[in-house]
C-alpha cells in the first residue's frame, strides 16, 4: 500500500475522498510498482509498541499541545510533533490497553496461543497528527517492502481511539475506506452513530446524546431553567451541546448564554468567555467540554474567581482528578462513566522498571515531571539528577489515581472487545477445546463484522453494541465535595440508566453538595416561579424562561407552579383567597343557624305564642261582655289566621326547597287574606251593628254570623284561587342565584310568575286598603262598638309597613330579601295583634273590673255644658291603660328595628475546524525542495478557463461548472487532478465574461492605468473547496513547472490581486491560503458574514453585502407581511450555515417562529434531498425562507417537481432569487426576496454576443457553452449524437442566462471588483503631474501595496460608487424583487422595492409596487401557528410548542387589551371599564339620582306637589285665620308646621341631582332641622292640647306656663338643639360627595359620603326621639273632647311617621348605589305626607266643604 501525504486536513479528506491530490503543497512522488514499494514521507515513532500474530493500533492525546510551526512556504516543512507536558491520566488510559493486552496474552480462555502486539501513537488531540498516525497504522514503518502486484498491504488488523471525538472522526473516515474497525474508549460524539458517515466505528463508552439527556433531565430535576452553556469548540462539545439544548429546549430551559471555546483559542477569547461567566445572572452552568480545554478556562476564571457558580459538567471533564484542585468549582455534579475494578491494573502501573522508563521517551518525560529530575545528565541542568529513590507508589498523580476507574474500564473492554472479535475470527472450539490459528491471513473486514456480534461480561461488566456501534448508555452522577482534608473528591450520588423505562432512568441516592459547600439547592432561574394563584406573562423580547408573575383575575385560579394562564372556576365555585383552587361558593339562604335567622324565628314563635295566649284568655273568658261584645267568633278566626301569619314566616327560613317555595308564598298570601277579611268581616260588623241600633233598621239580619263567615270564605276563596293558578300554570321553584354576588351562591325562590306574586300581594293590599276606609269610618262610633278605632291604627301600621316594603324590597340583595319580607309579615303581624288585641287582654287580665256589661255601657263621663251623645272613660284608667299599650307597641317596634340593624350589618463546527486547519494543510505538504538554481514545481498545473497576459495579472474564480468529478481512489496508484464536470453554469459564465470586458475596458482606457496592460488568469473551481484549494495555490505558484532562482523558490505571486469565488466556502478556503502572502481577494458574490472578521481574512474584500445585512433584511420582510412561522432551508455550506444563523437570530427577536429547519448540499444522496422536500410538503408553514446557493436550490426544486408540495410562499436570499434557469419553477411563482441592485454596464451586452467561431473553438470552455447552447457539436468526433455546428447558430437569438443582460446584479459586482482592483493599482503606479496622469510599469508590484491601497478606494463608475468599510464590506444596498407571471406566460423577477442599510432604522425598508404571491394571488398569504389575537383577548402559550403557538384567551372583567397579540390583558384605571370588546377602556358612566330619569321626576313632582299643598293649606288658614277651626288648633303653630312642612318637601329636592360638596352638606343637615322644626310644632301642638284640657279643670291655671312665648321657646329650643348637632357634624366631619367604585365594578355611584355615622345616626336619632315622645303624648290626648281633639289626627300622623322611619333603616341599609338615596326621599316624603295629610286635610275639608262645621257653636255642641 502507497502512503498519503501526511497532516492532511479533515476538511480536505471530506470534500475529495483522494488525499493526495497535485494541489497538495507536498506533491506525491511514489509511484506504482509491481516489485517495491516505497513509503513517501518520513514515518512517525510509536509512544509504545510490540510485535505480535495480529497488531492492535492505539491513539490516544498523551500530550496537550501541538508543535507550532510558522511556515515560510520556501522549505520543505517538517512532520507535525506533538508537545507540551505529559497527561499523566492519558499515560494510564493507553497502560492499561497494554496491560488488557498482555492479560489476554496471557489467557488460555481467550486467544489461547495468539499473541497480540500493539502500536500506539500520540495524536496530542490535533487533526493533522491524528490523520498522519492514520496513514501510519495503515502503511506501517517498513520504509521500503516488496509486494507481488502492487503496494497495497495491510497494517494494523483494529485500533483503539482516539481520546477525542473530532480526531476520532477524522480517523474513521479514512478507516472506513478499508473497513479497519475503530473502538474508541473516549469519543462521544452523537455524529459518530451515523452508520453511513462512519460504518467502522464503535466505542465502548455511551454517545453523547444519551449524556445530553441526562444532563437536561439532571438541569430540570432541580428545577433551574436559567442556564449558562460553554462547550468546547470541537465535535465533541459543539455536537454534545447542540444535542443538550435541544433536549433542555424539550425540558423547558432557558439558555443565558452558549461560548465556545478552545485551548489552541487565544488567550483573548478564552479570556472572553471567563468575562462572560463573571457577569452573567445564571447561577448554573453546564460545561460540556473536554478536560484539557476545561484546564484552560478553570486557570483563566482561577485569576479572577466569578461569583458562585453551580457547574454541570459532561463526562469529558467531571471525572478528570487535575481539575478537582480547582476550589470554586466545590459543588460541581455531573454525569460521569461509571466506577470499575479492574484487577490487577493498580500493581501493573506501579510497576515500572528504571530500564522500562528509560526505555521509553514518553516514560522518561512523565517520570522526570513528575519527581522534578532528570534521567540524564545533559538533558536539563536546571533538574537534578534521578538518584533512583523514587518511588511512583508514593505518588500523587493522576496516573496513579486508581481508585476510580472509570474511563481505563472503556479502554479495558474496548481491547477486550477486539480481542473477541479476533478470537471469533481465528479461533473455534473442539472436543472442549479451543484452537487458533495464528497463520491466517487476517483481514480487517473480518474482525469488523465480528465486532457488531461481541456480547460479553468482563468483572462483572457486559460488553455488546448496538447497530450503531454503541453500548448500553449508563452513567453514574458525581458530585464534588470536599473530604475531611479540604480536598475536593468526586463522590458517586445517583445514576442515569438509558435502559430503564421513562421516568425510572434517574436516580439520586446520595447527599449532595453545592456550590461554595452549600447544602440547600442553589437557585438559578430568570425569573422566580409563578406560585399557584399567579399565572406567567413573558418579558418581551427575553426568553419564555423570563416572566412576571400575575395575579389570577377575580373567580380564575391557578393550581400549578409556573401556570401560564389561569382558568375560571366552575359557576358554582369561586377561588379561595390566594387563587390557587376553586372551593364551592358558600351556599347563602336565610337559614336557621345564623342570628338574623335565630331572632326572626324566636320573634315568630314568640308572636305566635302571644296569639296562641291571646286565644287561651279569650276561651277562657269567652262568656266575659268584652270578649262577646267584639264578635268573638270573627275574633278567634283572627287570632287563628294570626297565629298562621306568624307561623308562616318560618316557612321564609331555611333552604328553600321545591315545596316550601310554594308553600312560603301561597300560605303567606292566603293567611293574610283569611286575617285582612276577618279585620274587614269585624269592621263591617261594627257598622251594622250600629245601623241596627237606629230605630226600624235591621240590617243585621243581612250580615248575621252566616253572612260574616261566607264573606271571609269568599274573600279568602279568591286569593286560594289566584295562588292554585299561580302554582298550576307557574309555581315558584329554588334557584341558585350566582348572580347578585359572584362569591357565593344565593339560594333563594324565584317567583315563577312576577305576575302572580304581584297579584297576591295587591290583592292583600285591596282588601287592608278597603279595611283601612271602613275602620276611618267607623272610628268615632260609641265606645261599646268602638273596635274601628283599633283597626284603623292596625289598618294604618299594615299599609305603611307594606308600601315600605316594595322599595326595600326591590332593592335589597341576597338574603337580605327575605328578612325584609319576614320583617313586613312579623311588623304586620304584630300591628295587627298588639292594636286590636292587646288593650282587650289588658282589661280581661288586669282590669277585670271594667269586663262589665254595665261598664261598657255606662262609662264614666266628664259632661261639659251640653248633653253629648257619648263620652270618654276616666282619665286615669285610659292614661293606664294607654301607657301599657304603648310601652308594648313601642318595645316591639324597637325589638323589629334592632333585629333588622343587626342582621344587616349584623452546526458549523465542520467549517471551523478546516478553518483552523488551513495553515497546517498548506504547510506540512509542501515538498519543495530547497534548491539555489532550479525550482520545480510540485505535481500538476490547471489549465486555466480564460488567460491573457499583462503587466500585472488578476486572478479569477467562478464556478462554471456545477460539479466536481466523482473518483473513487483505490490507495494503491497517484490520483488525478481533481476536475469539475456536470451541467454548464451559463450565468457564471457571463460572470467571468464580465471580468474580461472590465479588464479590456481598463486596458483601453486614458484615464486608468494609463500604458498599462493587465492580465487575467480565470480558473473554474466549480464550487468546490478541492478544486478552490488547488486554484488558490495555482494563481500562486503560477503554471511554469519549473523556474530558477538565484537563493531559494520563493517568488512573488503570479497574481497581484483576485476576483472570486462565487461562494462563500471556497472563498473562505482561498482567502486563507492566499492570505499568508498578502494576495487581496474580491468576491463579487461570497456574502458569509464571517468574512467580514478581519482577524481570520484580512485581506477579504468584496463588492456584494454581507449576508449580516442580507439575514436582516429577510428577516424584516417576513416580519413586514405578518408571517409568525416559517420554514427554513439552506444550503449545508458556510453561505448558508452562517446566513441562516444570522437569519434566525434576527427573526427571533422579531418574534418569528421556525417550524422546522433543514440543511442540504447538491453533494448529498438523493434520498436526504427527498426528506427535506418531504418535510416542507408536510409543514403547516405556509411561508418558506430559502438561504441557499443556486445549485442546492436547482437540485431541491427539481425534487419537489417530482411531486409538488401545497402552496408555498417562497423567500429567497440574493443567491438564488434572480437565477433565470430557476424560474422555470411554476410553483415558486410569487416568490420574493432580496437581490443585488440592477445596473447598467455600457458595451457588456455586444462584448458578451460578439463571440467568433475562431474565439470559441479556441476555448474549450466556450466550446462546451457553445455546444451546450445550440445542440450542435463544433468537431466531427465530439459527439456523434450532436449534429455538427453548421455555423448558421446566432447567439443574439439565444435564450440563455448567458445572453439575460436586462437585469445585470452580480455582473456588475463582478465589474466593480475588477475596477476597485484597477484604481488601487492605480493609486500605486501613477501619479498626476500637470493635469496627465503618468504610470511607471516598471516598479515591482508588491500585493501587499494593492492590498493597502484597496482600504482606500473610493470611486463611482456608470453612476454606482464603490468603497469599503474596515471589514472590506460595501454599503448593503438591496432590491426587493419578485417573481411574477410576464404576458408571454413566462416567470420575470419584478423590482417591487429596496432596502437601504445606510437609511436610518425604520426608513431602511421600502416596498413601492404590487407584488404577485403564490399561485399569482393578489392577496398576502397568512403564515401563522396561531391567528392574531383580536383586541380583547390576551395570548397563552400552548405547552411544549414555539411562543408562535398560542391560545387567545378574553381579557377577564375589568381588563383590557388594545394590541393585536397582546401577552397580557391589563387594568382599567379606577374610574374606567373596559367596552364591549374589552379592547378599550372608557370612563365609567357616573351614576346618581338625578333629575332625568324617571324616579326622581316621579318623586320631584311628588316633591313639588307636597310644597304647593303645603303652601295651598297655609294661604286656606291664612284667608280663614279668622274661623274658629284655625283659630281652635294654635293657628301660629299651624303656620309654623305648615312652614315647616314645605321646606320638608323642598329638602327633598337637595337630594336629587349631582352631588356637590355644599349639596352634601346640605341635604342632610337641611332634612334634619326641617324635620325636627316640623316635628317641635306638632309637639308644641300636642302640649298645647293636654294644657288646654287641664286648663279647663277648676283651679287649673297651666297655659300661663304655656302660652304663647312658651311655645315660640319650646319649638325654637327643640330646633336649636338639632342646629348644633348638625353644626358639630359639619365643623368635624361634614358630608362630602365621593366616587363609590366598590358597589357596582362597571359604573361609578356618586353620593354623599356621610363624613360621620354618627353624625348622621345623632341627626336621625334625636328625630326618632322627638316623634316618639310626641307620638307617647298624642295617644295620651287622643280622647279629649272634639274641640281639643287634633291629637287623634297627630297620633295617625306620628304613627306613619314612626312606621316609615323604622321601616326606612333596613331599607337605607341595604339600598345600594342611588337607591339609597331613593329610600329616602320616599321615607321623606311619606312621614311629609303623613303629617300634612293626617293633621291639615280634614281641617281643610270642613273648611272647603263644610262651611257650616267651622262655627264655635258647632265645635262645641256637635250632634
Amino acid at each position: 500500500m502507497s502512503v498519503v501525504s501526511l497532516g492532511v486536513s479533515v476538511n480536505a479528506l471530506k470534500h475529495s475522498p483522494d488525499p493526495t491530490h497535485p494541489l497538495d503543497p507536498a506533491g506525491i512522488n511514489a509511484e506504482a510498482s509491481s516489485v517495491q514499494c516505497i513509503l513517501q514521507g518520513k514515518p512517525l515513532v510509536p509512544a509504545f509498541s510490540k510485535d505480535g500474530d495480529f497488531v492492535i493500533g492505539g491513539v490516544f492525546s498523551i500530550h496537550f499541545k501541538l508543535h507550532s510551526v510558522i511556515y515560510n512556504y520556501t522549505t520543505k516543512p517538517k512532520s507535525p510533533r506533538c508537545t507540551g507536558s505529559v497527561n499523566p491520566r492519558v499515560l494510564r488510559f493507553l497502560r492499561t490497553m497494554i496491560f488488557a493486552i498482555e492479560e489476554i496474552n496471557n489467557s488460555t480462555e481467550l486467544l489461547p496461543g495468539i499473541k497480540l502486539g500493539y502500536q500506539i501513537y500520540d495524536s496530542c488531540l490535533a487533526i493533522p497528527v491524528s490523520v498522519q498516525v492514520a496513514f501510519q497504522l495503515l502503511n506501517g514503518q517498513e520504509p521500503v517492502f516488496n509486494t507481488g502486484e502492487n503496494c497495497s498491504q495491510s497494517g494494523v488488523m483494529s485500533v483503539v481511539g482516539d481520546s477525542g471525538s473530532t480526531p476520532s472522526i477524522s480517523i474513521s473516515r479514512i478507516f472506513g475506506s478499508f473497513n479497519i474497525p475503530l473502538v474508541s474508549p473516549f469519543a462521544t460524539c452523537a455524529c459518530l452513530s451515523d452508520k453511513q458517515q462512519h460504518p467502522t466505528f464503535f466505542r465502548t463508552i455511551p454517545s453523547d446524546q444519551f449524556q445530553a439527556d441526562g444532563l437536561a433531565k439532571l438541569v430540570k430535576h432541580f428545577g433551574w431553567n436559567w442556564i449558562g452553556a460553554v462547550r468546547s469548540d470541537s465535535d465533541y462539545g459543539n455536537y454534545g451541546m447542540a444535542s443538550f439544548l435541544d433536549a433542555a429546549l424539550r425540558e423547558g430551559i432557558c439558555v443565558e448564554y452558549s461560548e465556545a471555546f478552545h485551548r489552541t483559542d487565544p488567550h483573548i477569547k478564552i479570556k472572553r468567555v471567563a468575562d462572560v461567566i463573571r457577569r452573567a445572572t445564571a447561577v448554573v452552568v453546564v460545561a460540556f467540554a473536554s478536560s484539557g480545554d476545561m484546564k484552560f478556562l478553570m486557570e483563566e476564571l482561577a485569576l479572577d474567581p466569578p461569583p458562585p457558580r453551580q457547574w454541570i459538567g459532561s463526562e469529558g471533564w467531571i471525572g478528570d482528578p487535575y481539575l478537582l484542585t480547582f476550589s470554586f468549582c466545590a459543588g460541581a455534579i455531573g454525569v460521569a462513566i461509571q466506577q470499575s475494578v479492574t484487577p490487577g491494573l493498580k500493581d501493573f502501573l506501579f510497576d515500572l522498571s528504571p530500564s522500562e522508563v528509560a526505555a521509553s521517551s514518553v516514560l522518561t518525560e512523565f517520570w522526570e515531571d513528575a519527581f522534578n529530575c532528570t534521567l540524564t545528565k545533559n538533558f536539563d541542568l536546571s533538574k537534578m539528577l534521578c538518584d533512583g529513590t523514587e518511588d511512583i507508589k508514593t505518588l500523587r498523580s493522576p496516573y496513579t489515581e486508581t481508585s476510580q476507574l472509570r474511563i481505563n474500564n472503556m479502554v479495558y473492554k474496548a481491547v477486550y472487545a477486539i480481542a473477541h472479535a479476533t478470537h471469533n475470527a481465528v479461533c473455534e472450539g473442539k472436543n472442549g477445546y479451543t484452537q487458533c490459528d495464528k497463520h491466517t491471513i487476517l483481514k480487517p473486514k473480518e474482525i469488523f463484522s465480528e465486532l457488531k456480534k461481541v456480547n460479553f461480561s468482563r468483572n462483572g461488566y457486559h460488553v455488546s453494541f448496538d447497530v450503531n456501534g454503541d453500548p448500553t448508555a449508563f452513567y453514574e452522577l458525581v458530585n464534588w465535595q470536599k473530604s475531611e482534608t479540604g480536598v475536593i473528591e468526586p463522590v458517586t450520588v445517583g445514576y442515569y440508566d438509558a435502559s430503564l423505562p421513562v421516568g425510572q432512568q434517574f436516580n439520586i441516592n446520595g447527599k449532595l453538595t453545592w456550590m461554595e459547600g452549600g447544602t440547600k439547592v442553589p437557585v438559578s432561574v430568570c425569573s422566580q416561579s409563578c406560585p399557584p394563584g399567579t399565572r406567567k406573562v413573558l418579558q418581551k423580547g427575553k426568553p419564555i424562561c423570563c416572566y412576571d408573575c400575575i395575579p389570577c383575575p377575580e373567580g380564575a385560579i391557578s393550581n400549578i407552579t409556573d401556570s401560564p394562564d389561569c382558568f375560571s372556576c366552575p359557576e358554582e365555585s369561586w377561588p379561595d383567597s390566594k387563587r390557587k383552587s376553586c372551593i364551592p361558593k358558600p351556599v347563602e339562604f336565610l337559614s336557621f343557624g345564623e342570628v338574623l335567622g335565630i331572632i326572626l324565628a324566636t320573634v315568630s314563635v314568640s308572636g305566635a305564642f302571644l296569639t296562641v295566649t291571646a286565644v287561651a284568655v279569650f276561651i277562657h273568658h269567652r262568656t266575659t261582655p268584652i270578649v262577646r261584645a267584639n264578635n268573638s267568633e270573627l275574633s278567634f278566626l283572627l287570632l287563628f289566621s294570626l297565629t298562621l301569619c306568624f307561623l308562616c314566616s318560618l316557612t321564609f327560613i331555611g333552604a328553600p326547597s321545591e315545596w316550601s317555595c310554594m308553600l312560603r308564598h301561597t300560605a303567606f298570601g292566603i293567611t293574610f287574606v283569611l286575617c285582612i277579611s276577618c279585620v274587614l268581616g269585624k269592621t263591617v260588623v261594627v257598622l251594622m251593628a250600629f245601623k241596627a241600633t237606629l230605630p226600624g233598621n235591621n240590617v243585621m239580619k243581612w250580615f248575621g254570623p252566616l253572612q260574616q263567615r261566607v264573606t271571609v270564605v269568599c274573600l279568602t276563596l279568591i286569593q286560594v284561587i289566584i295562588c292554585t293558578l299561580w302554582l298550576v300554570l307557574s309555581p315558584p321553584f329554588p334557584i341558585k342565584n350566582l348572580n347578585t354576588c359572584k362569591d357565593k351562591i344565593i339560594l333563594e325562590c324565584a317567583l315563577g310568575s312576577a305576575v302572580g306574586f304581584w297579584v297576591v300581594l295587591g290583592y292583600i293590599g285591596l282588601l287592608a286598603v278597603f279595611c283601612f276606609i271602613l275602620a276611618v269610618l267607623a272610628r268615632k262610633l260609641p265606645d261599646n262598638f268602638n273596635e274601628a278605632k283599633l283597626i284603623t291604627f292596625s289598618m294604618l301600621i299594615f299599609c305603611a309597613v307594606w308600601i315600605t316594603f316594595i322599595p326595600a324590597y326591590v332593592s335589597s340583595p341576597g338574603k337580605y330579601t327575605v328578612a325584609v319580607e319576614i320583617f313586613a309579615i312579623l311588623a304586620s303581624s304584630f300591628g295587627l295583634m298588639l292594636c286590636i288585641f292587646a288593650p282587650k287582654c289588658f282589661i280581661i287580665v288586669f282590669q277585670p273590673e271594667k269586663n262589665t256589661k254595665k261598664y261598657l255601657m255606662n262609662k264614666c263621663y266628664i259632661e261639659p255644658r251640653s248633653t253629648v251623645r257619648f263620652g270618654f272613660p276616666c282619665i286615669s284608667a285610659l292614661c293606664k291603660r294607654q301607657k301599657t299599650m304603648e310601652i308594648g307597641l313601642r318595645s316591639a317596634v324597637s325589638l323589629f328595628s334592632l333585629v333588622t340593624v343587626v342582621a344587616l350589618h349584623g452546526s458549523l463546527d465542520d467549517e471551523k475546524r478546516i478553518i483552523q486547519s488551513t495553515n497546517a494543510f498548506a504547510g506540512t505538504d509542501a515538498s519543495v525542495e530547497t534548491s539555489l538554481a532550479k525550482c520545480t514545481l510540485q505535481g500538476n498545473a490547471r489549465p486555466p478557463a480564460f488567460s491573457m497576459d499583462g503587466e500585472f495579472l488578476i486572478g479569477g474564480a467562478f464556478f462554471i461548472h456545477y460539479q466536481m468529478e466523482t473518483v473513487v481512489n483505490n490507495y494503491t496508484t497517484k490520483p488525478k487532478l481533481p476536475k469539475c464536470t456536470g451541467s454548464f453554469n451559463a450565468r457564471d459564465l457571463r460572470f467571468s465574461r464580465t471580468m474580461i470586458f472590465a479588464i479590456e475596458e481598463i486596458n483601453n482606457s486614458t484615464e486608468l492605468l494609463p500604458g498599462m496592460r493587465l492580465g487575467y488568469q480565470i480558473y473554474d473551481t466549480c464550487s468546490a473547496v478541492p478544486v478552490a484549494v488547488h486554484v488558490a495555490f495555482q494563481l500562486t505558484n503560477g503554471e511554469d513547472p519549473v523556474f530558477y532562482k538565484e537563493s531559494n523558490c520563493s517568488q512573488s505571486s503570479v497574481v497581484i490581486a483576485a476576483v472570486g469565488d462565487s461562494g462563500s466556502s471556497p472563498s473562505i478556503s482561498m482567502s486563507r491560503i492566499i492570505g499568508s502572502f498578502n494576495i487581496p481577494l474580491v468576491s463579487h458574490f461570497a456574502t458569509c458574514a464571517c468574512l467580514s472578521d478581519k482577524h481570520e481574512y484580512p485581506n477579504f474584500f468584496r463588492t456584494i453585502p454581507s449576508d449580516h445585512y442580507q439575514a436582516a433584511a429577510l428577516a424584516k420582510l417576513v416580519k413586514h407581511f405578518g408571517w409568525t412561522w416559517i420554514g427554513a432551508i439552506y444550503s449545508d455550506s458556510d453561505y448558508g450555515n452562517y446566513g441562516m444563523a444570522i437569519f434566525l437570530e434576527t427573526a427571533r427577536r422579531e418574534g418569528i417562529c421556525v417550524e422546522y429547519m433543514e440543511s442540504f448540499d447538491w453533494t448529498y444522496p438523493q434520498s436526504k434531498i427527498q426528506r427535506v422536500a418531504d418535510v416542507i410538503r408536510r409543514s403547516t408553514a405556509t411561508v418558506v425562507v430559502a438561504f441557499a446557493a443556486p445549485g442546492d436550490m436547482k437540485i431541491l426544486l427539481e425534487e419537489l417537481a417530482r411531486q409538488l408540495v401545497p402552496s408555498r410562499q417562497w423567500i429567497g436570499s440574493e443567491a438564488w432569487i434572480t437565477d433565470p434557469n430557476l424560474m422555470s419553477f411554476s410553483f415558486c411563482t410569487g416568490a420574493i426576496g432580496v437581490a443585488i441592485q440592477r445596473s447598467v454596464i455600457p458595451g457588456l451586452r455586444e462584448f458578451l454576443l460578439d463571440l467568433s467561431p475562431s474565439e470559441v473553438a479556441a476555448s474549450s470552455v466556450l466550446t462546451e457553452f457553445w455546444e451546450d447552447a445550440f445542440n450542435c457539436s463544433l468537431t466531427k468526433t465530439s459527439n456523434l449524437n450532436k449534429q455538427q455546428c453548421d455555423g448558421t447558430e446566432d447567439i443574439k437569438t439565444l435564450k440563455s442566462p448567458y445572453t439575460e443582460t436586462s437585469q445585470l446584479r452580480i455582473s456588475n459586482m463582478v465589474y466593480k471588483a475588477v475596477y476597485a482592483i484597477a484604481h488601487a493599482i492605480h493609486n500605486v503606479l501613477c501619479q498626476k503631474k500637470n493635469t496627465t496622469v503618468q504610470c511607471n510599469k516598471y516598479i515591482r508590484l508588491d500585493p501587499t501595496q494593492v492590498l493597502t491601497e484597496l482600504k482606500k478606494v473610493s470611486f463611482s463608475q456608470n453612476g454606482y460608487h464603490i468603497s469599503f468599510d474596515g471589514n472590506g464590506d460595501p454599503i448593503a444596498f438591496y432590491e426587493l424583487v419578485n417573481w411574477q407571471n410576464s404576458e408571454s406566460g413566462l416567470i420575470e423577477p419584478v423590482t417591487v422595492g429596496y432596502y437601504d442599510a445606510s437609511l436610518p432604522m425604520g426608513k431602511q425598508f421600502h416596498i413601492s409596487r404590487k407584488l404577485t404571491w403564490l399561485e399569482d394571488a393578489k392577496q398576502v398569504p397568512v403564515s401563522v401557528c396561531s391567528k392574531s389575537c383580536p383586541l380583547g383577548t390576551r395570548k397563552v402559550l400552548q405547552k411544549g410548542k414555539p411562543v408562535c403557538c398560542y391560545d387567545c384567551i378574553p381579557c377577564p372583567e375589568g381588563e383590557i387589551s388594545n394590541v393585536t397579540d397582546a401577552p397580557d390583558c391589563f387594568l382599567c384605571p379606577r374610574e374606567f371599564w373596559p367596552n364591549r370588546g374589552r379592547d378599550a377602556c372608557f370612563p365609567k358612566p357616573v351614576e346618581f339620582f338625578s333629575f332625568d330619569e324617571v324616579l326622581a321626576i316621579i318623586l320631584a313632582i311628588f316633591s313639588v306637589c307636597g310644597a304647593c299643598i303645603a303652601i295651598i293649606t297655609a294661604v286656606i288658614f291664612f284667608h280663614q285665620r279668622a274661623t274658629p277651626i284655625v283659630r281652635a288648633n294654635n293657628s301660629e303653630l299651624s303656620f309654623l308646621l305648615l312652614f315647616s312642612l314645605t321646606l320638608c318637601f323642598l329638602c327633598s329636592l337637595t337630594f336629587i341631582g349631582a352631588p356637590s360638596k355644599w349639596s352634601c352638606m346640605l341635604r342632610h343637615t337641611a332634612f334634619g332641622i326641617t324635620f325636627v322644626l316640623c316635628i317641635s310644632c306638632v309637639l308644641g301642638k300636642t302640649i298645647v292640647v293636654l294644657m288646654a284640657f287641664k286648663a279647663t279643670l277648676p283651679g287649673s291655671n297651666a297655659m300661663k306656663w304655656f302660652g304663647p312665648p312658651q311655645q315660640r321657646i319650646t319649638v325654637v329650643s327643640v330646633t336649636f338643639v338639632q342646629v348644633i348637632i348638625c353644626t358639630l357634624w359639619l365643623i368635624l366631619s361634614p358630608p362630602f360627595p365621593v366616587k363609590n367604585l366598590t358597589t357596582y365594578k362597571e359604573k361609578i355611584i356618586l353620593e354623599c359620603a356621610l363624613g360621620s355615622n354618627v353624625g348622621f345616626w345623632a341627626v336621625l336619632g334625636y328625630i326618632g326621639l322627638l316623634a316618639i315622645f310626641c307620638f307617647v303624648l298624642a295617644i295620651f290626648a287622643r280622647k279629649l273632647p272634639d274641640n281639643f281633639n287634633e291629637a287623634k289626627l297627630i297620633t295617625f300622623s306620628m304613627l306613619i311617621f314612626c312606621a316609615v322611619w323604622i321601616t326606612f333603616i333596613p331599607a337605607y341599609i341595604s339600598s345600594p348605589g342611588k337607591f339609597t338615596v331613593a329610600v329616602e326621599i320616599f321615607a321623606i316624603l311619606a312621614s311629609s305626607f303623613g303629617l300634612i295629610v293626617c293633621i291639615f286635610a280634614p281641617k281643610c275639608f270642613i273648611i272647603l266643604f263644610q262651611p257650616e262645621k267651622n262655627t264655635k257653636k258647632y265645635l262645641m255642641n256637635k250632634k
